[in-house]
Protein backbone atom coordinates (compact mmCIF):
# COMPACT_ATOMS: atom_id res chain seq x y z
CA UNK A 1 0.00 0.00 0.00
CA UNK A 2 0.89 3.44 -0.08
CA UNK A 3 2.94 4.92 2.94
CA UNK A 4 2.61 8.36 4.09
CA UNK A 5 4.78 9.30 6.19
CA UNK A 6 3.98 12.35 9.07
CA UNK A 7 6.45 14.58 7.14
CA UNK A 8 3.82 14.15 3.95
CA UNK A 9 0.79 14.72 5.41
CA UNK A 10 2.05 18.07 6.78
CA UNK A 11 3.21 18.88 3.51
CA UNK A 12 -0.22 17.99 2.11
CA UNK A 13 -2.03 19.92 4.54
CA UNK A 14 0.16 22.64 3.76
CA UNK A 15 -0.59 22.83 0.17
CA UNK A 16 -4.40 21.97 0.77
CA UNK A 17 -4.54 25.68 3.26
CA UNK A 18 -2.73 27.76 0.61
CA UNK A 19 -4.81 26.42 -2.31
CA UNK A 20 -8.22 25.98 -0.98
CA UNK A 21 -7.93 28.73 1.50
CA UNK A 22 -9.34 28.55 5.48
CA UNK A 23 -13.01 28.74 4.59
CA UNK A 24 -13.26 26.04 2.28
CA UNK A 25 -10.33 23.53 3.65
CA UNK A 26 -12.83 22.21 6.94
CA UNK A 27 -15.64 21.07 4.28
CA UNK A 28 -13.00 19.82 1.98
CA UNK A 29 -11.25 17.33 4.77
CA UNK A 30 -15.14 16.07 5.76
CA UNK A 31 -15.53 15.52 2.22
CA UNK A 32 -12.35 13.61 1.81
CA UNK A 33 -12.66 11.91 4.92
CA UNK A 34 -16.11 10.68 3.77
CA UNK A 35 -14.82 9.14 0.39
CA UNK A 36 -12.14 7.71 2.21
CA UNK A 37 -14.95 5.89 4.76
CA UNK A 38 -16.51 4.84 1.63
CA UNK A 39 -13.74 3.70 -0.03
CA UNK A 40 -12.16 1.17 2.77
CA UNK A 41 -16.17 0.10 3.79
CA UNK A 42 -16.25 -1.14 0.31
CA UNK A 43 -12.86 -2.82 -0.24
CA UNK A 44 -13.49 -4.51 3.63
CA UNK A 45 -16.48 -6.23 2.14
CA UNK A 46 -15.10 -6.98 -1.16
CA UNK A 47 -12.08 -8.87 1.14
CA UNK A 48 -14.65 -10.54 3.20
CA UNK A 49 -16.87 -11.36 -0.34
CA UNK A 50 -13.27 -12.93 -1.27
CA UNK A 51 -12.50 -14.76 1.75
CA UNK A 52 -16.04 -16.62 1.98
CA UNK A 53 -15.70 -17.85 -1.44
CA UNK A 54 -12.52 -19.51 -0.59
CA UNK A 55 -13.64 -21.12 2.51
CA UNK A 56 -16.69 -22.29 0.58
CA UNK A 57 -14.28 -23.71 -2.26
CA UNK A 58 -12.38 -24.87 0.73
CA UNK A 59 -15.68 -26.83 1.77
CA UNK A 60 -16.08 -28.23 -1.44
CA UNK A 61 -12.58 -29.47 -2.04
CA UNK A 62 -12.76 -31.43 1.38
CA UNK A 63 -16.25 -33.05 1.01
CA UNK A 64 -14.82 -34.46 -2.98
CA UNK A 65 -11.91 -35.85 -1.21
CA UNK A 66 -14.33 -37.34 1.11
CA UNK A 67 -16.12 -38.66 -1.62
CA UNK A 68 -13.79 -40.16 -3.78
CA UNK A 69 -12.14 -41.55 -0.31
CA UNK A 70 -15.80 -43.02 0.61
CA UNK A 71 -15.84 -44.34 -3.04
CA UNK A 72 -12.32 -46.20 -2.52
CA UNK A 73 -13.36 -47.73 0.08
CA UNK A 74 -16.65 -49.05 -0.84
CA UNK A 75 -14.61 -50.62 -3.97
CA UNK A 76 -12.65 -52.48 -1.46
CA UNK A 77 -15.37 -53.44 0.42
CA UNK A 78 -17.01 -54.84 -2.62
CA UNK A 79 -13.30 -56.63 -3.82
CA UNK A 80 -13.49 -58.23 -0.48
CA UNK A 81 -17.27 -59.38 -0.38
CA UNK A 82 -16.71 -61.03 -3.99
CA UNK A 83 -13.63 -62.34 -3.09
CA UNK A 84 -15.21 -64.25 0.08
CA UNK A 85 -18.46 -65.42 -1.47
CA UNK A 86 -18.63 -68.97 -3.07
CA UNK A 87 -17.73 -69.81 -6.51
CA UNK A 88 -20.42 -72.47 -6.49
CA UNK A 89 -23.84 -72.56 -8.00
CA UNK A 90 -26.19 -71.00 -4.88
CA UNK A 91 -25.52 -67.27 -4.11
CA UNK A 92 -24.24 -66.00 -1.08
CA UNK A 93 -26.71 -64.80 1.67
CA UNK A 94 -26.90 -61.43 2.04
CA UNK A 95 -25.35 -59.71 4.89
CA UNK A 96 -27.47 -58.61 7.98
CA UNK A 97 -27.90 -54.79 7.81
CA UNK A 98 -26.57 -53.17 11.18
CA UNK A 99 -29.98 -51.94 12.41
CA UNK A 100 -31.59 -55.82 13.47
CA UNK A 101 -29.58 -58.01 15.54
CA UNK A 102 -30.30 -61.17 16.21
CA UNK A 103 -31.74 -62.51 19.21
CA UNK A 104 -30.55 -66.09 20.04
CA UNK A 105 -32.18 -67.41 23.16
CA UNK A 106 -30.44 -70.47 24.86
CA UNK A 107 -32.87 -72.95 27.29
CA UNK A 108 -29.58 -72.40 29.68
CA UNK A 109 -29.94 -68.89 29.75
CA UNK A 110 -33.47 -68.80 30.29
CA UNK A 111 -33.19 -71.24 33.26
CA UNK A 112 -30.49 -69.54 35.06
CA UNK A 113 -32.51 -66.24 35.74
CA UNK A 114 -33.11 -65.79 39.48
CA UNK A 115 -36.28 -65.39 40.62
CA UNK A 116 -37.07 -62.92 43.44
CA UNK A 117 -38.98 -63.86 46.63
CA UNK A 118 -41.90 -61.51 47.22
CA UNK A 119 -42.45 -61.81 50.64
CA UNK A 120 -46.52 -62.07 52.15
CA UNK A 121 -48.16 -60.96 55.07
CA UNK A 122 -47.82 -64.14 57.67
CA UNK A 123 -46.16 -64.24 60.34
Amino acid sequence: MIEISFGKLVLLALIALIVLGPEKLPHAARTAGVFMRRIRTGWDSVRAEVERELQVEEIKRQAREAASRAEAAQAELDETLRKMRPTGGAPAPAPATADVAPVIETPAATDATPTKEVPHGGA
